[in-house]
């Protein structure tokens, strides 16, 4: 099969699971024709995720023909998901150690708070776009209570996440190139501001984050400058995109089956194993990336050292061989051991606040509203890496 992540044809943007189940049948390790290779299978990806050792997660030389020497390259060379050992480990636990279950759980009565004040907001309309006016404002909001960042400063935060991530696409255009610089740039100047607030005027660092981070371990480690400020554009990005979409595709595909729509508007127990399985069926982030450290053999191809791998998430967690009928949306599925936060060293460091602001969002909207409807055609984000809608335009009631 002819696959290239560089020139995907239009179609695969608004479905890209046939291309994902002809790779996986086919051709599960894809050499695509710069040299690098497209994995498609469950085993295949968790292999990988599993053994860092032999697959790095470092881009330095895969980042700098891409970026140059700019702030994008800058920033995903100095954030720690895309490092591995000792700064990846060191950097991990700190950011962990700030995301404790304690500042997790703090903001879960804010939260409902927060996501109730939305669904008033969207009633008094009687409809709404579920992304731009509930999905997006939910993580913006809950990331900027946890780093502190004053409600009336917020305003640029989801443009800046945008900007930057959409960097990471496969293909970079210019204009995407000039949008992520400018983005990281305007981020970096007003944390500068913002930690040297917090450093003269800390908060509770077992519930505010960016203390945490200014005070690192109790040992006593602590990040450095630059570490610490690409760390918060990196909390905000990876938790806003992904929570978004998570929201948005969940209640998408809630509208194209009915049967699991009434089943947890009738049993709002079910929300937990839900959430899983939205995760599943439209993984907010469908593509990840390796590259090989030494010679080596994945599944039955010899790969070199330096080679570079781009592992389909989506594509895994549809596989047939691990997921009975992948195709179908299941929330009572189970087991479901899916890779929507992938697995080994890597796996999401903050896959417990997700999942709360997953939970809370969609159950509280299907209880004020179970009958909502399209008003308007969906229009797709656009992106290959991050699978997610720009736009959900619905009435509340039917």
């Amino acid at each position: 099969m002819e696959f290239d992540l560089g020139h995907l044809p239009n179609d695969f943007y608004e479905n890209p699971y046939p291309y994902y189940h002809e790779l996986r049948a086919n051709d599960p390790i894809h050499r695509m024709p710069d040299g690098s290779y497209f994995l498609t299978r469950y085993a295949d990806l968790s292999a990988v995720y599993r053994d860092a050792k032999t697959f790095s997660s470092e881009k330095r030389r895969e980042f700098a023909p891409k970026y140059g020497d700019t702030p994008l390259y800058a920033h995903h060379t100095t954030s720690f998901v895309f490092n591995d050992p000792p700064l990846h480990t060191r950097v991990r636990r700190i950011i962990i150690g700030a995301l404790s279950p304690r500042a997790t759980n703090a903001i879960a009565d804010p939260l409902v708070h927060l996501v109730d004040s939305l669904l008033d907001a969207m009633e008094e309309r009687g409809e709404c776009d579920l992304i731009t006016d509930y999905a997006a404002a939910i993580p913006v909001e809950v990331i900027g209570n946890l780093l502190g960042i004053p409600r009336s400063e917020r305003g640029p935060l989801r443009d800046w996440s945008l900007a930057i991530l959409g960097a990471l696409e496969p293909v970079l255009t210019p204009a995407m190139h000039d949008r992520g610089n400018a983005a990281v740039t305007a981020f970096l100047t007003y944390l500068e501001h913002l930690v040297a607030d917090r450093r003269a005027h800390p908060g509770d660092p077992e519930v505010d984050v960016l203390t945490r981070l200014i005070l690192g371990e109790t040992s006593g480690e602590r990040l450095s400058e630059a570490e610490l400020l690409h760390s918060c554009i990196f909390i905000l990005n990876a938790g806003h995109e992904t929570t978004t979409n998570l929201i948005g595709n969940a209640l998408a595909a809630l509208l194209d089956w009915p049967a699991e729509r009434q089943a947890l508007v009738q049993d709002p127990t079910l929300i937990d194993g839900a959430v899983e399985e939205f995760l599943r069926f439209e993984s907010s982030n469908q593509l990840g990336n390796r590259a090989t450290v030494t010679a080596t053999v994945l599944g039955d191809v010899e790969l070199l050292a330096d080679t570079r791998l781009t592992l389909c998430i989506g594509a895994a967690n549809r596989d047939p061989l691990i997921f009975e009928q992948p195709d179908r949306l299941d929330i009572r599925r189970s087991p479901n051991r899916h890779l929507a936060f992938a697995t080994g060293p890597h796996q999401c460091a903050g896959l417990h606040l997700a999942r709360l602001e997953g939970r809370i969002a969609i159950s509280r909207f299907l209880t004020r509203f179970p009958q909502y409807t399209m008003r308007a055609p969906a229009v797709r984000g656009g992106r290959a890496r991050f699978r997610g809608y720009a736009s959900l335009p619905i009435r509340l009631n039917a």
